[in-house]
């Protein structure tokens, strides 16, 4: 199946945070908070202005992003657990250097 968001709504895999601290402790499924760190999948064609000009959308699908823990709506498409949400709950996007991608 295929899945297309309307207007400035946007469809975010979140991205699993770490199961261990920096320390090693590792963290049990229980006292884990939900990650506010994703990955767009898919993005509506934006939003329109008072003056009924299309704005589109400042994500696109393969961006990193951060977004408020009670953000969007989970749903499951084909089995898979993701989130709904507008673009203006978004926070920001997660850019990574490109010092770090070279490492990576």
């Amino acid at each position: 199946m295929h899945f297309r968001p309307l207007h400035d709504r946007v469809l975010v895999r979140r991205i699993e945070a770490e199961e261990k601290t920096a320390g090693g402790i590792i963290i049990p499924d229980t006292a884990k908070e939900k990650p506010m760190e994703g990955e767009v999948v898919a993005v509506g064609p934006g939003a329109r202005d008072d003056a009924g000009k299309l704005v589109e959308l400042a994500v696109k699908a393969g961006d990193r992003i951060l977004f408020g823990k009670w953000s969007g709506t989970e749903v499951r498409i084909d089995g898979e657990d993701l989130l709904i949400m507008k673009e203006s709950d978004i926070l920001g996007i997660i850019e990574i250097n490109a010092e770090l991608k070279k490492a990576a």
